[in-house]
């Protein structure tokens, strides 16, 4: 017996088939056009690079076909946040965010809605709901917040929001469709940098809004046609690509991540490692009940700066670079990036490697930097 999961994942590279006439090519044709061929009355057809192009109608049913509703793309994960805020924000509204979420969310906030008379409120996704929500436009959660992986109540919150009259934005970017769905626990928006796993390449930036509201979309859509902030039609390409295999690569990271998960928590070298699929994680119970998969990252604490540092360059199978999600595995000291971190805190996204040889690798920078 198939679950919907699997039923998502294998209609997912057959969206296209019944538009195919005999002849087509069966992988999506990339059209770079800046302009399109419209005589006379052009209403419904293709025009103007700035309005529509093939690519993005392929991954937004692609997107939309995950997400269960309708999607808009956009050039990045801040580009889809950007459209969200500037699209339904005014003067006046007050938002609230997380504190130990993604920190580039908070600058835009804090440095750009400010000055439009946006107030922004702050507070831990681990208590994200005390305090309640009236008075919010907008509530903005992280879940699993980046980097340290704490987790909110996203039904309890959506119920407790919608009642103050706020609408609820989750950003699902560190666990795709694949592993939760914030739609479906009540949230009005999603957003996501599908820079990350749903490309998994490393070679693009891109990002989406997916709603169930057609206001929010309608609203998304001026603003990407009118503000300009629109993807290339060859990332586009690229990400629709990427998506034909998520599934099968976010099915082995989170499977690998579990491995990897125990073993870490186990070494001698580490502490305060943070994991979802942990059954002593402070947020595991949680996890099992609101999310499909426990995900790809994991966050630990080597104890210091120079350990943290001897233990991503020492190991022959992680690449030190920022972001996450793609088939290559990866680590950063985080603090370094501004957050309100320890400065041996790291955090680990798992890749697509062998899990017992990226083990292997793993276990002897640890050991060495401990020796």
């Amino acid at each position: 017996m198939t679950n919907a999961s699997d039923s998502r994942a294998a209609k997912l590279a057959h969206l296209r088939s019944d538009r195919l006439a005999k002849g087509d090519p069966i992988p999506l044709p990339l059209t770079m056009a800046a302009i399109f061929h419209a005589p006379g009355d052009a209403t419904g057809f293709n025009q103007y690079g700035r309005f529509s192009n093939p690519n993005w109608d392929a991954i937004e049913e692609m997107l939309g076909h995950l997400e269960d509703a309708p999607c808009r793309a956009f050039p990045s994960g801040m580009g889809a946040i950007s459209a969200v805020f500037f699209a339904l924000l005014k003067a006046g509204d007050r938002i609230l965010l997380p504190s130990d979420g993604y920190h580039t969310t908070r600058i835009l906030a804090d440095r750009f809605l400010g000055a439009f008379g946006v107030t922004t409120d702050v507070r831990p996704t681990s208590s994200f709901l005390d305090g309640g929500f009236d008075g919010y436009r907008l509530v903005f959660v992280e879940s699993p917040s980046n980097p340290t992986l704490d987790i909110c109540d996203i039904t309890a919150a959506a119920d407790a929001i919608h009642k103050a009259g706020g609408q609820l934005v989750v950003d699902n970017t560190t666990m795709t469709p694949f592993g939760q769905r914030p739609l479906d626990l009540g949230a009005d928006i999603v957003v996501a940098a599908d820079t990350k796993a749903p490309n998994g390449h490393s070679d693009v930036l891109f990002g989406h809004v997916a709603s169930r509201d057609p206001n929010v979309i309608e609203a998304v859509t001026e603003w990407r046609e009118n503000a300009g902030g629109i993807p290339g039609p060859f990332e586009a390409w690229l990400v629709h690509r990427g998506l034909e295999t998520l599934e099968l690569r976010f099915d082995r990271m989170c499977s690998s991540a579990e491995i990897v998960a125990g073993r870490l928590k186990a070494h001698r070298a580490v502490s305060g490692i943070r994991y979802p699929g942990l059954a002593d994680d402070p947020s595991h119970n949680l996890a099992r009940a609101q999310m499909e998969r426990f995900g790809f990252l994991i966050s630990f604490d080597l104890g210091s700066e120079q350990k943290a540092e001897d233990f991503i360059n020492g190991c022959e199978l992680i690449h030190a670079a920022t972001s996450f999600g793609g088939v290559h595995t990866v680590a950063e000291r985080r603090l370094r990036r501004g957050d309100a971190v320890p400065p041996g805190f790291v955090r680990l996204s798992i890749g697509c490697e062998p899990v017992e040889e990226l083990w292997a690798a793993m276990e002897k920078s640890l050991d060495r930097i401990v020796a």
